[in-house]
């Protein structure tokens, strides 16, 4: 049996916080994906800003001026760099992913038939969510699709 490859624990995330300021208030359903895709994100993911020599890194995010910030520090809380992303190119992927996933909760309690459907939609919006997310990430941070994918959850969770 090959062996895997070894992960390199230098570039991870070990820590996430999100701007209490522009944190939207959502459904319980959507707050536990947050809690969940920042559970998932802190046991496995590949983060490797431009130029770095090592984390662990505390990501913090957060919305100003249109911008996604990723304000990137050493896990001993000291600043190591900042990255912003225009939200103009997320604005209706989001809008129509949030609404995707109001619909599957509803569905949850009110058309139980349809969930296979919507959630595969869902799937599918959340998926090119990430990819995007890496593609306006490229040059500044690089991450694998599924540290964007749970990315792309707590993008969700800003308020935009």
């Amino acid at each position: 049996m090959p062996s895997s490859p070894r992960k390199d624990f230098n570039f991870r995330i070990d820590g996430v916080t999100l701007d209490d300021a522009t944190l939207a208030r959502r459904s319980p359903q959507i707050e536990q994906e947050r809690k969940v895709a920042i559970y998932d994100l802190l046991g496995e993911n590949h983060f490797h800003p431009k130029g770095s020599r090592g984390g662990p890194y505390h990501l913090i995010l957060g919305v100003a001026d249109n911008r996604l910030v990723f304000d990137v520090r050493l896990s001993d809380g000291s600043e190591h760099g900042r990255v912003m992303l225009s939200l103009t190119p997320f604005r209706r992927l989001l809008k129509d992913y949030i609404a995707l996933c109001e619909s599957y909760y509803a569905a949850l309690h009110e058309a139980p038939a349809r969930l296979e459907a919507i959630d595969m939609g869902r799937r599918g919006m959340h998926d090119d969510g990430a990819q995007l997310l890496r593609e306006r990430l490229e040059g500044k941070i690089s991450i694998d699709f599924l540290t964007a994918r749970r990315l792309f959850t707590l993008l969700c969770a800003l308020s935009l």
